[in-house]
């Protein structure tokens, strides 16, 4: 599970991130993306785990098995899309083909001023949204994220642009205080990012059919989302190749509601419909797919989803009302 990928080591080392970023901001991005060849090699040979899983997506997705070509595709797609955090974070949007879709959807939800949710994913550049706070300097943009997964990548990155770091809900947190730093976020109109697919060890989950096989998906983001009576949008940005990615927003829900009699089938509606519009983006650019453990594995799910259907799971203040 999630837990299985957060205790694997950083590949590489600080010195060797330290290095490319180097020569990413000096040498511009075309040299750094050489680097990324003798970078993709060291992981396809030495990260047998990692390797597996990419191997064992790929055949899932294609239905067939995949090559080891496309294994090493598949780790080059994650390793430009590090890279390029290095130019989004220093501002450098102008380096990249952006092409938002659904504009049109965001705009409205941003108009009613009582902030936005923004359900992303670890498939493709979440990084890439952060578009939007070059053309819409009037939203701030608040990403939860954990800080200790992949912390050499993150305390590089951040040195970047402290005014970004600034900015992050620190999913370190337990769940209550998580819940109540999203609640005042939204409260000043801002977007916050958050990442659904994947739960942290000991969080409600519920399994629901994604890519031809029940898949865990955590329940807490539903949940929070039904407290605070908020629009939410599904975002995905999605790499390319080269210099362009499709930025996608989708309207998931005006407003949730998961009744509190009905709570885990309420949930596990909500959870299937999001691993149906997942599952539709993973197919348009598997080579996205940057979850490089068994996202299929199982876990002790009875106490996930009997966690998931407990009332007190998650209890967030919005506003004068309480979930």
């Amino acid at each position: 599970m999630a837990a299985e990928w957060k205790q694997r080591p950083e590949g590489g080392g600080r010195f060797a991130l330290w290095l490319i970023r180097s020569i990413a901001q000096f040498g511009g991005r075309m040299i750094a993306r050489l680097c990324l060849f003798p970078i993709t090699l060291y992981f396809f040979l030495v990260r047998g785990p990692e390797r597996r899983a990419s191997r064992a997506f790929l055949r899932r997705v294609y239905g067939r098995p995949a090559s080891a070509w496309q294994v090493a595709r598949h780790i080059h797609s994650f390793a430009s899309t590090i890279l390029d955090r290095v130019f989004m974070l220093s501002g450098q949007f102008g380096r990249f083909d952006i092409r938002v879709h659904g504009r049109e959807q965001l705009n409205a939800a941003i108009a009613q001023r009582r902030g936005v949710l923004l359900f992303g994913s670890h498939h493709g550049s979440f990084e890439a949204l952060r578009v939007l706070s070059r053309e819409r300097n009037d939203v701030t943009v608040r990403v939860v994220m954990d800080p200790g997964q992949n912390a050499a990548i993150t305390q590089l990155l951040n040195e970047l642009c402290p005014e970004i770091a600034a900015t992050v809900i620190d999913a370190r947190q337990d769940g209550a205080q998580i819940a109540l730093a999203i609640g005042a976020a939204a409260e000043q109109g801002a977007l916050i990012g958050l990442l659904v697919d994947r739960a942290r060890a000991g969080e409600p989950m519920q399994r629901v059919p994604f890519l031809g096989e029940p898949a865990p998906f955590p329940s807490a983001p539903w949940l929070i989302a039904a407290a605070l009576k908020i629009p939410v949008l599904l975002c995905f940005g999605l790499y390319r190749g080269g210099r362009r990615y499709d930025l996608y927003f989708e309207m998931f829900d005006a407003e949730i509601q998961v009744p509190r009699r009905e709570r885990a089938s309420a949930l596990l509606a909500l959870q299937a419909r999001y691993a149906e519009r997942l599952e539709h983006y993973v197919r348009l650019a598997p080579l996205n797919w940057f979850n490089f453990y068994d996202f299929w594995q199982t876990q002790s799910v009875s106490q996930s989803d009997r966690s998931a259907a407990d009332p007190a799971a998650v209890d967030v203040g919005h506003g004068s009302g309480r979930a």
